[in-house]
């Protein structure tokens, strides 16, 4: 193959971005956009973690990685971004929107900076990259976004109220969004689990313990879900059977206070 068609191959590639790519659901994720022939951008916090990832990618995929290390809780997290990007040269065709932060316990017990970072992380620092990366998906008539949130998201939670706002949110505005950017040939997917074998857990103050034994879905199988779901057009993609099918449309029949009980009852811990 001539150099000047390789270029062009290079360019032509599509290039999927995504947030929390260092383990689970997003670690997931990089491995399929891989698989399927697009060049990565693996951003967290984990330097070293995201450049063996990267590594194993290239080998593997005959792809390139490229690795931004970043923390995305603090506020001017989406903008470097982007301009890291930009900067690079780098095309963004699908934006994965998955790094987050768990919180759970008693609401003013918590520490403030626990809530802020979370909800700079889950809702501020999602809405902005999205609205970075839009503009030009927009402007070239293709692209696609997936946020990752949550069936909590449905269910008003006690000892979890911040977590659980912030991802009823990104379903509202990720439903919204898909709709008014359709017309500019941009699809937008949110990804809604149940609880998943991920670090996101134990970080945020719930232990596996306290969840019944192999009840958790896991991250290989969450992100399948989602990748297929993205690139099926779908808006609301809920992993699993029936009975997340039944986990995700519960909340729509009953009072709130009831829903707010059962969420309560189901992650109560002490």
């Amino acid at each position: 193959m001539g150099k000047s068609t390789r270029s062009a191959e290079i360019r032509s590639r599509r290039t999927a971005l995504v947030t929390g790519a260092s383990r689970g659901i997003g670690y997931e994720l990089t491995k399929l956009f891989a698989r399927d022939g697009y060049d990565v951008v693996l951003v967290a916090r984990s330097h070293d973690r995201l450049q063996q990832i990267g590594t194993e990618l290239e080998e593997s995929h005959d792809i390139t990685a490229t690795v931004i290390s970043q923390d995305l809780s603090v506020p001017e997290a989406a903008e470097e971004l982007y301009d890291a990007t930009t900067a690079q040269g780098i095309r963004v065709d699908t934006l994965v929107n998955n790094a987050g932060i768990a919180t759970y316990g008693r609401f003013y017990e918590t520490e403030w900076e626990r809530y802020r970072e979370s909800l700079q992380l889950n809702l501020v620092t999602v809405t902005e990259l999205s609205w970075r990366f839009a503009r030009p998906m927009c402007e070239r008539g293709t692209g696609q976004i997936l946020n990752v949130s949550s069936v909590s998201g449905l269910y008003p939670t006690p000892k979890a109220a911040v977590y659980a706002a912030a991802k009823s949110y990104l379903i509202s505005f990720s439903v919204a969004l898909a709709n008014e950017l359709a017309e500019d040939g941009v699809t937008v997917s949110v990804l809604c689990p149940r609880e998943t074998d991920t670090a996101i857990l134990e970080k945020g103050g719930i232990q596996h313990s306290a969840l019944p034994e192999n009840d958790l879905l896991d991250p290989e199988t969450v992100a399948q879900s989602g990748y297929t779901g993205l690139q099926q057009g779908d808006t609301i993609v809920v992993p699993g059977g029936i009975r997340e099918k039944l986990l995700y449309h519960l909340p729509r029949v009953l009072p709130k206070s009831m829903v707010a009980s059962t969420a309560r009852d189901h992650w109560e811990t002490e």
